[in-house]
């Protein structure tokens, strides 16, 4: 699965290939640090790298699935 994160006064997003199996785990990571239970969001990609980013600078969260529709050129 894909996660996209906007951070407040940053002109790119963090995106992350995250393994299908760990969305219960990324989904309860990002409702800790959204409703303030947590100061950090710790996500772990497939290659093992790990990004951290502080939950108060959290713009949005995007969670593409697998069978998300990927979309290339000017296609609809």
């Amino acid at each position: 699965m894909d996660v996209r994160i906007g951070v407040t006064q940053a002109p790119r997003e963090i995106a992350l290939e995250i393994p299908d199996d760990e969305r219960d785990q990324v989904k309860a990571a990002i409702d800790a640090a959204l409703s303030g239970a947590k100061d950090t969001l710790w996500l772990q990609d497939k290659r093992g790298k790990l990004t951290a980013i502080p939950a108060a600078k959290i713009a949005y969260i995007e969670i593409l699935g697998e069978d998300a529709a990927k979309k290339v050129g000017f296609g609809r």
